[in-house]
């Protein structure tokens, strides 16, 4: 029997969100990261744009409040969102002083500006952003050795009170205790003890067939919580990225929205006499909100069906995109695409989860001792539709408040901690179906759950869920588990609360837009779902 492993805090998840929190606590407490793949393969390190602050002269928090407001289609809660954008300024100061190289100019950081913003205010390390602070905090990560770093792991479930001996089943769990966590390489289910539980997972893109999100990115952390018994919020709000690179060979490479912020347009292609199209739709054109921009691409290609419309950033000088868009540019170049003089085929692509377990200004879930950080969580900022460069801003402002909760909570007693099931065996052919199964759930989200929805397609979608989750519930019963096992199960749970929230919503909101419910009701209430006793 493989003994538990023990710690102070249990963070899942290696991204901006998680690494905030450890470092933060380093200091204090015993902490562990855990990562199920390597620490630089989540999402932070794929954010081009920046991280919005209010920094210039003449900017101020109610104007980043109000942007934000007016993104989420009036569905953030206000407390959230103050609380985000008057701790934002001193997040970017932290990470000036661990030292990540941000953009300048005259010796100041350069700000940019991209849609829904009405003043430049996004902080920025050319269009690698996300890299560059990813890179920052995991050299510091290796400067602190109090942090034990577990990477190739991968949660399977957060242990509660209903796991523990002698605790009743159907008593509802008040407290997590650590979790099961699969070591890949050596094929074995490890138990983690740990007085506080940080999910900081990301994340649900490829639950779609196309999306800007790496492969880590499939809601581990919102479906482990909603089994524990945690509510999750506003799972039918998806944001698509209006504009991921279209090319045979390039998978889930995004144009930064900060392309359009720079005076980018949107065309359609020379046959349709490269019309721009965006004045079409609304006044502020290509530097509208995500939601708006994504379903006017949507629109347009299939008014005329096509495979891709336009980004043309040519009119700018090479200087210039060289200095703001080097990666871009070189990635492009690579597939034959010359910027410098012919615009970018772009389509629209699953890019953000903007709901995920509910929490407080403090991180806190609805157990005792579990907390979540990031795009896990559904905190309220988001709202219908997440405003551009406010994700990495909430990773930290967040993970901060849970630091600062962890930090004062109290140490309960520890209990015995029941070890991983390992009776059960391999099947044959497992993968073979798990990867059917893995592209069916895809597609038909892609299909039925995308931009533009009707009832008749969510409820298609449901059922074939329904269908899925009875296969894969015997699969996880009945066999050993795989990080594609868990992955799937996680993934279709995940589809399961987008779903069922889309189908509750009855009214077109932000990110969510039903044909058969087309306008906006006057009262904009969050969709909460709260998990069935079991």
């Amino acid at each position: 029997m493989t003994p538990s492993l023990e710690f102070d805090v249990l963070i899942i998840g290696s991204g901006l969100a998680g690494l905030t929190a450890a470092l933060n606590l380093s200091d204090t407490h015993r902490v562990a990261v855990v990562t199920k793949r390597g620490l630089s393969d989540g999402s932070s390190a794929w954010a081009q744009g920046g991280i919005a602050a209010v920094l210039a002269e003449g900017d101020s928090f109610q104007s980043h409040v109000d942007d934000t407001l007016v993104a989420g289609a009036g569905l953030c809660d206000l407390e959230a969102t103050r609380f985000t954008v008057e701790h934002a300024p001193a997040a970017v100061a932290w990470l000036q002083e661990l030292g990540v190289p941000f953009s300048t100019e005259h010796g100041e950081l350069h700000l940019t500006r991209e849609g829904g913003h009405s003043h430049r205010r996004i902080v920025h390390a050319t269009d690698a952003t996300g890299a560059a602070v990813q890179a920052t905090l995991l050299q510091r990560l290796k400067d602190t050795p109090s942090i034990a770093v577990f990477e190739n792991h991968m949660l399977v479930d957060l242990i509660t009170d209903r796991k523990l001996p002698g605790h009743s089943k159907v008593a509802a769990s008040s407290r997590c205790h650590g979790a099961y966590i699969l070591d890949e390489e050596r094929c074995e289910v490890l138990t983690f003890r740990a007085t506080h539980t940080v999910l900081a997972t990301g994340g649900a893109g490829k639950v779609y067939l196309y999306t800007t999100n790496p492969d880590t990115a499939t809601g581990d952390g919102i479906a482990a919580a909603w089994r524990a018994g945690c509510r999750v919020g506003n799972m039918e709000f998806i944001q698509f990225h209006p504009t991921c690179l279209y090319h045979p060979h390039a998978k889930s490479f995004l144009i930064t929205e900060a392309v359009r912020g720079e005076g980018g347009r949107l065309l359609l292609p020379p046959s349709l006499g490269s019309h721009r199209f965006m004045p079409d739709h609304d006044p502020r054109a290509e530097l509208a909100p995500r939601d708006v921009v994504a379903r006017a691409i949507d629109f347009e290609m299939k008014k005329h069906g096509l495979d891709c419309v336009h980004l043309d950033i040519s009119h700018q000088s090479p200087e210039f995109l060289h200095e703001h868009f080097p990666n871009i540019l070189a990635r492009c170049a690579e597939l034959g695409i010359d910027i410098t003089k012919e615009p970018i085929p772009v389509v629209p692509a699953a890019h953000y989860t903007c709901g995920g377990v509910v929490t407080d200004l403090s991180g806190h879930t609805d157990l005792q001792g579990l907390y979540a950080v990031g795009e896990t969580t559904c905190t309220g900022l988001h709202g219908a539709n997440r405003l551009a460069s406010n994700s990495l801003v909430e990773c930290m402002v967040f993970a901060q408040g849970a630091v600062a909760a962890i930090r004062s909570a109290s140490t309960p007693e520890r209990p015995a901690m029941p070890q991983w099931d390992e009776s059960r065996v391999t099947d044959a052919d497992e993968q073979v179906v798990i990867s059917h199964n893995w592209d069916e759930l895809r597609r038909f989200m892609w299909d039925y759950v995308g931009i533009v929805r009707t009832n008749k397609r969510l409820e298609r979608a449901a059922h074939r869920i329904t269908l899925l989750q009875r296969e894969i519930h015997e699969f996880y019963s009945q066999f050993h588990v795989t990080r594609d096992l868990l992955e799937l199960r996680n993934l279709v749970q995940v589809a399961d609360l987008i779903v069922m929230s889309a189908l509750m919503r009855r009214e077109s909101r932000g990110l969510h837009f039903s044909r058969d419910y087309p306008d906006l009701l006057p009262e904009a209430k969050p969709t909460i779902l709260t998990p069935p006793a079991r």
